[in-house]
């Protein structure tokens, strides 16, 4: 249904549509499909704290969505998607529990970033989740919109927020926002880090303590360190303090008021820190080379400090490099 204003015939309409659709659900005149489960008028049984949900993508922790509604005091969650229906606020109510009620937004256009219904549920939500998909749908729909302005209120109330797969993709500071149309791999990133197709997004939103993080999902299923090195590279050519951060699918760094995350995974899944000391010199076209740059495995033992960058236990630690395009020595899992 295309945009519009809301002329009274227009309300009217909607107001009939309404009734012929399911009570959980409506196709919204302004860009966006709408969905929801559960009891919206209920309370928020308990107080909501401040923290972040990093999932890798994949199928989820149920450990780490409970722990998430506990964070978002078992009250209402948001989900925020660009593509499917209200699946995930279904799998969230039924399967997780422990929360009031779900509403799923799915944009169908950036028009609904400015819509006052959209901007009054993210103003009153507990606990928001952005689901996976195409990053690129949230950057051009999002950015420099009233919704990513909401976003970022949400966590300086104090209110928990979570991504997985595309969704934790643009929580960092600088994002690979797959802007042209294509999802780059570590063969073509390390190839030409400097080139056209390594399309990284800044001042989009600003999460805590991921002003200098570059994030990355899907990790070692998809062979995706040598493509975080490549955008940390990039990303190191305007901000010198940027670092990687990548999550295996099924894993959740889950990160505490404090900063202190801890992996929540199925056996074999990790987290990865990878920290350069040097800024390498990058020209369109041309391989990257890079030496001395730290990768930490962060296990199911292990905590990071977000505010330090230091791993406690970590599950594997080492110093990798990159030669004319090839990522050699990188540490891993044994």
């Amino acid at each position: 249904m295309k945009s519009g204003g809301w002329g009274a015939w227009s309300r009217i309409a909607f107001a009939l549509l309404a009734l012929l659709l399911p009570a959980s659900t409506w196709a919204a005149p302004g860009g966006y499909s709408y969905y929801e489960i559960g009891d919206r008028s209920a309370k928020t049984p308990a107080p909501t704290a401040p923290a972040l949900m990093l999932v890798g993508g994949g199928d989820w922790d149920y450990r780490a969505f409970r722990w998430f509604a506990e964070r978002a005091g078992h009250g209402h969650i948001v989900v925020l998607r660009a593509s499917g229906e209200g699946e995930a606020g279904e799998e969230i109510f039924n399967q997780v529990g422990g929360v009031a009620s779900v509403q799923t937004l799915v944009f169908r256009s950036r028009v609904a970033a400015s819509d006052a219904r959209v901007l009054d549920i993210l103003a009153r939500a507990d606990g928001i989740f952005i689901a996976g998909g195409d990053q690129a749908n949230y950057v051009r729909f999002w950015k420099d919109t009233p919704v990513a302005r909401a976003l970022d209120a949400h966590v300086r109330k104090g209110r928990p927020i979570g991504g997985t797969s595309a969704g934790l993709a643009i929580l960092g500071g600088t994002a690979y926002g797959a802007m042209d149309g294509g999802s780059i791999d570590s063969p073509e990133a390390l190839a030409d880090p400097a080139g056209p197709a390594v399309t990284l997004v800044t001042g989009f939103l600003h999460m805590p303590r991921l002003a200098h993080v570059v994030t990355d999902t899907h990790f070692a299923r998809r062979d995706r360190l040598g493509r975080l090195f490549a955008f940390v590279a990039k990303a190191r050519q305007k901000d010198p303090k940027a670092v990687g951060l990548g999550v295996d699918e099924g894993a959740a760094l889950c990160v505490e008021a404090d900063g202190t995350a801890r992996l929540l995974s199925p056996p074999g899944g990790h987290g990865w820190l990878v920290q350069p000391t040097t800024r390498p010199t990058l020209q369109p076209g041309q391989p990257l080379d890079w030496t001395g740059v730290r990768v930490t495995g962060i296990g199911p033992d292990s905590v990071l400090d977000l505010d330090t960058l230091q791993v406690t236990a970590p599950a594997f630690d080492g110093i990798a490099r990159v030669e004319r395009g090839v990522l050699r020595d990188a540490p891993g899992p044994r």
